[in-house]
């Protein structure tokens, strides 16, 4: 693998994707500002220009709510994505910015963590200018989840649309839809085989097979809840009063342990004591995830917040308490074996996004089994926090093979490392660059 043809593709893709002070994840297939996203780019972009890394975290912080919720996409400007700002409608909301259209729902909650990463490559007197310029933002942001999605003050924090999760239409997510919220017309439309249709409108399948997106009765599942929740004006509230479905999504919940952690250590750094109350509010969080442990199965599940049941449809999620910092020694170790088992998640390339053994393992399909860098750097920092340096190690490099052989896309076959999904792909570019750059 020669590294420094590697490193020029990975600024290659980042160039291309720049659009001044924020970048596309991909150019034709998403053409607008990501939260998440934005944070995984600016995690790669300080290794190469640290001023331009703090404006793609800056940029974020123009489509904050009044409330304090980070919206996950901010759209572009112009007529041309009109239709894109009217699907979402945040002007509904009284509380969504003035002159900026943004989406009525957030993105798990990685921007403590870029901003501390961006924070370690400045000295300490830049850095303390650094962290009190995003501290009220970021604790806005964090007392937002804690008031709006635990009402009940239980820990974990209640999401309400499978996009708020990132990974939009894994297992866990696709099973609650199909149990209390597939509307009528979509049942007609599927046992009809009238879905087909759907694509006439669809913009990722004009661009990417559909065999690697999310089924149509997937996304239109999806699209029916998003009017749900619309017609409410994203009162969360509202919605909760009468959810048809909610999840307490283990992967939100274990970076928001993680988010919480950082947000601590800027508030450290800066002599801003976190209010008492957040502080027990971060608590309980670390207690309830382990609410999530499946003993018999020796894994930790997502729960539905009607049931109060776990939703033991298993996914990459099941390994990201690691990346939380906060589970048992003894925890921790069963999770590793998990990457060792050809049952789970050993295959020829690094961690699909869902075990091999799951009924809805599809090797190509968006996040229902290929590899994702972004939750394999996750899984990494994981490795590192618990001692599990050799095995973080080669999973870095296993990650940057694959990069290497089969370019920056959005995500690959975890069987024959197939590129996947949309080329030139941001973070996939800016993780390849963190990973050669802290190798």
């Amino acid at each position: 693998m020669n590294e420094d043809k590697l490193l020029e593709k990975a600024k290659g893709v980042l160039k291309l994707n720049d659009r001044g002070s924020w970048m596309v994840p991909a150019a034709d297939l998403y053409p607008h500002q990501w939260l998440w996203d934005s944070c995984f780019i600016a995690i790669g972009l300080r290794h190469l220009d640290i001023e331009r890394a703090q404006t793609e975290l800056t940029s974020l912080l123009r489509g904050q709510w009044s409330n304090g919720m980070l919206p996950n996409i901010i759209f572009s400007e112009g007529h041309k994505y009109h239709r894109d700002r009217e699907l979402w409608r945040s002007y509904l909301s009284p509380y969504s910015p003035d002159g900026v259209s943004t989406s009525g729902l957030t993105q798990p909650p990685m921007l403590a963590e870029a901003v501390v990463q961006v924070g370690e490559k400045l000295k300490l007197p830049e850095r303390r200018s650094w962290y009190k310029k995003m501290y009220p933002a970021l604790v806005r942001y964090h007392e937002w989840l804690y008031t709006e999605r635990d009402p009940h003050k239980e820990g974990l924090i209640i999401l309400l649309h499978p996009y708020e999760a990132g990974l939009d239409n894994s297992p866990p997510w696709v099973s609650e839809l199909r149990k209390h919220s597939m509307p009528w017309w979509v049942a007609a439309i599927e046992k009809l085989r009238l879905d087909g249709v759907v694509n006439l409108v669809r913009r990722d399948t004009r661009h990417i097979p559909p065999g690697q997106r999310t089924s149509n009765i997937e996304a239109l599942s999806h699209w029916a809840a998003l009017r749900r929740l619309r017609r409410h004006a994203y009162n969360s509230e509202a919605i909760l009063n009468r959810p048809l479905f909610a999840v307490e999504d283990l992967a939100f919940n274990c970076l928001l342990i993680r988010a919480n952690t950082d947000l601590q250590k800027i508030s450290e750094t800066i002599a801003r004591p976190l209010p008492q109350e957040f502080l027990a509010a971060m608590t309980r969080t670390e207690a309830a995830i382990e609410q999530l442990w499946d003993e018999t199965d020796g894994i930790y599940y997502s729960r539905s917040f009607i049931s109060h049941k776990l939703i033991e449809e298993p996914t990459i999620a099941a390994l990201l308490p690691l990346y939380a910092g906060t589970i048992s020694k003894e925890r921790a170790a069963r999770l590793v074996q998990l990457l060792a088992s050809r049952k789970w998640f050993k295959a020829n390339w690094p961690i699909p996004s869902v075990p091999l053994r799951s009924s809805y393992f599809d090797p190509s399909r968006y996040w229902q089994g290929p590899t994702w860098i972004n939750t394999n750097w996750l899984i990494i920092k994981g490795l590192e926090s618990y001692g599990y340096q050799d095995e973080a190690d080669k999973l870095r490099q296993k990650s940057l093979e694959l990069v290497a052989r089969n370019g920056l896309n959005e995500y690959f076959n975890p069987l024959n490392g197939h590129p996947e999904g949309a080329p030139s792909f941001s973070w996939t570019a800016a993780l390849t660059i963190d990973l050669l750059k802290t190798s």
